[in-house]
């Protein structure tokens, strides 16, 4: 056993500055966001434990005239056992964190000379983010300290993130030094003994993906919530000028309210919660709905993805006539809402989250904290926050109907709403409260201090370069879907060389239902998701929308002019409202009346530039000119720096032609209409699978020796 620590000194890391105790200037800029506050709120619930000696909380100091003089203090004294350390490294004045790294080391070794000035050195320390896990390592190095660190974001996500926003690897590489900020990471995660995160998913999609990914490294808890903020009514919040507001568009004001908030996102789903409510007449006799999606002046100003959600959120109010039944303020501030969730409790409402994926949610914690029942996706985080605190239900983000039932359950039984409302409040002082957070936290690195409990590191097999050097592209239907023995086959193989090879599907089919598809068949998310026949491009592990690639095909795209020529046009039908998208018309199409050649000769001449292409033999995709999986294809794999030589396809219908031709490794998987495809017979590169389904993808992964040429390359 090493030494005994009866209490603990404990030094946490954020090195980018901007820190003090009050008035914390959140939003400032990119870098003083949640972490800011994260680090803060866990260094004073340490420091209220009785079991820790002293809290440091170590930062860059900062003497600027454009900020205030408290970032000049060398020591700020919190209480008898909480200081924050301000320590000199770079220039003076304040400047972003990707500017930081070339003082990193001088910020490391003026570290170590104030811990080694002083009577005691720290028991732990415990860095957050990527540059301070790197002045953490070379400190713990230094002085034999163990080191946990907390990541907060990743620099492998966060350039899939800018990827998709359209930046090129070069920017990305000038703006944000990221392969400096992966190698940190990965020395970090070397030398750390352990991680915390907040999800398991935040490890199983994130953490997995580097060199020194270590699994019996990580640790999962939450982040703490304030709950002196977030708390349950205190009895006049439906006197306040708030409750007037959000309710003035409301023919009933004083029903209860069913609240929904976050930003005004796809992936947030919220049409699906609106969709719920306007098809139950006894949801809209029981409740008013409440939609916080940010902020707003003018639709028309904001950015494309946030007008397309107003856009359908509205057509959807409209379609169901729920005028006087649905608020969807305009504006709100950040300290409103604590109150919002308390007006919801007061009213005897209920919180939704109808995410179609949802890493943590916290919202959801601050709901349960202010007394609301939730209703949540069981995507990700809600599994755990309901599983733990029992005060709410979970429901399918791509099934209205659960949605409806559980607000239904909620709202009618007076019993269950109390008994939600009374174990949400327990359960987040248990278990999501800081006080908790910091108990779990001391119990955990308590054996680290006292040098009883280090990690075993398993062997590594490192890769040759920081990202993917290879991938597989497949269609959804009649291609993954079809034999799920063999799909299960396949998902395996996949998940033992995700380090190496990037996956992605591609379907003509939307979003939404493309995740109801790969759900029913357990197919997880993959690194790519190209879904609408090639118009949209999302990215693991928040299916990321890829902004760069909307801007590039919206290019003379005139849909209202298409619908114009095609709506009334004799042996075509349109598709259901399911199938449309931004950037998609789809129709049925009567092959026995109508000629694809006709149809494209048309548009043409009636100088519509688009991309008209079949698919089954029956489905009738009419898309910008730019757009198609084999685009969108090459897009990706132009970002992502893979050669077209490393990538293999797996397609089973004519709308996959163009991503099967050029200088991919592509495969035909044996169906009924492979005579959409009998043209590529003879082409190199091509090969006609023998098996139907999975099977015939794995079939050609075999006879291409994908993964065994994946290997060659790494050893040679």
């Amino acid at each position: 056993m090493g030494d005994t620590v009866e209490q603990m000194y404990i030094a946490l890391i954020s090195v980018h500055g901007l820190i003090r105790a009050d008035n914390l200037e959140l939003g400032r800029d990119a870098d003083t966001g949640g972490q800011t506050l994260y680090v803060l709120e866990l260094a004073q619930a340490l420091s209220e434990l009785p079991n820790v000696s002293q809290v440091d909380l170590v930062t860059r100091r900062i003497n600027d005239s454009h900020v205030d003089a408290d970032y000049a203090e060398p020591i700020e004294v919190i209480n008898e056992k909480f200081r924050i350390v301000r320590i000199d490294a770079g220039p003076e004045e304040y400047i972003y964190k990707e500017q930081l790294w070339e003082y990193l080391d001088g910020f490391a070794d003026n570290l170590a000379d104030f811990f080694r000035k002083q009577d005691r050195i720290p028991d732990l320390i415990h860095s957050h983010y990527a540059d301070a896990g790197l002045v953490g390592s070379h400190v713990a190095n230094l002085l034999g300290i163990p080191l946990v660190h907390t990541g907060h974001s990743l620099g492998r996500v966060k350039r899939r993130r800018l990827l998709a926003s359209g930046l090129s690897t070069e920017q990305i590489e000038s703006l944000y030094n990221m392969t400096r900020r992966i190698e940190a990471e990965e020395i970090t995660l070397a030398t750390a003994e352990r991680v915390i995160t907040s999800t398991h998913q935040e490890i199983e999609e994130q953490y997995e993906i580097y060199d020194h990914y270590q699994p019996d490294q990580m640790r999962v808890i939450p982040p703490g919530t304030n709950i002196k903020q977030f708390k349950p009514p205190e009895g006049n919040e439906l006197e306040t000028d708030l409750f007037r507001k959000l309710t003035h568009q409301l023919v009933e004001p004083n029903k209860p309210i069913i609240l929904a908030l976050s930003r005004p996102d796809k992936r947030k789903n919220i049409a699906v919660l609106i969709e719920a409510y306007g098809e139950s007449e006894s949801l809209q006799q029981l409740a008013n709905l409440v939609i916080i999606a940010g902020n707003r002046d003018d639709i028309d100003d904001l950015e494309a993805g946030a007008q397309e959600v107003f856009h359908e959120l509205l057509v959807a109010i409209d379609r169901y006539d729920l005028y006087g039944k649905v608020a969807m303020p305009k504006h709100h501030k950040r300290e409103q809402v604590p109150l919002m969730y308390r007006i919801a409790a007061a009213s005897g409402g209920v919180f939704v989250n109808p995410a179609l994926t949802e890493p943590f949610g916290l919202t959801l914690i601050e709901a349960a904290a202010s007394g609301v029942p939730i209703i949540a996706t069981e995507d990700g985080g809600p599994r755990d926050i309901i599983g733990n605190c029992h005060n709410g239900i979970l429901i399918d983000p791509l099934e209205s109907s659960t949605i409806t039932d559980a607000l239904l359950k909620l709202l009618t039984d007076n019993k269950l709403w109390d008994d939600y409302s009374s174990k949400g409040l327990e359960g987040v002082a248990k278990c999501y409260s800081w006080r908790a957070h910091a108990k779990r936290y001391i119990e955990l690195v308590t054996p680290l201090a006292q040098r009883a409990e280090l990690l075993q590191r398993q062997p590594l097999e490192r890769t040759s370069h920081f990202y993917a050097e290879q991938a597989i592209f497949t269609d959804l239907d009649l291609n993954l879907i079809g034999d799920d023995v063999s799909l299960h086959k396949l998902i395996n193989l996949i998940r033992e060389n995700r380090k190496t090879t990037k996956f992605a599907i591609a379907t003509g089919r939307r979003l939404d239902v493309a995740l109801r598809m790969m759900k029913k068949h357990q197919i997880p998310e993959p690194d790519i998701l190209i879904t609408s026949s090639g118009t949209e491009i999302y990215y693991a592990p928040k299916l990321t929308p890829d902004t760069s690639w909307a801007q590039h095909i919206d290019y003379h795209w005139m849909p209202h002019k298409v619908r114009q020529l095609l709506d009334d046009y004799p042996g075509l039908q349109k598709q259901p409202k399911s199938e449309q998208s931004r950037f998609k018309l789809s129709y049925y199409i009567d092959p026995e009346q109508v000629d694809i050649e006709d149809i494209k000769r048309l548009l043409h001449q009636e100088e519509q530039s688009v991309h008209v292409q079949l698919a089954f033999g029956q489905y009738l995709d009419i898309l910008p000119i730019r757009a198609s999986k084999g685009m969108a294809l090459r897009y990706v794999a132009d970002h992502w720096q893979i050669p077209l030589e490393h990538i293999f396809v797996a397609g089973g219908s004519g709308a996959d032609e163009d991503m099967m031709r050029g200088n991919t490794l592509a495969a035909v998987v044996a169906n009924r209409h492979n005579e959409e495809l009998s043209q590529l017979i003879d082409t190199d590169r091509i090969y006609f699978a023998d098996k139907p389904f999975a099977a015939g993808i794995l079939e050609s992964l075999e006879h291409y020796q994908f993964f065994h040429q994946a290997k060659t390359k790494k050893t040679s």
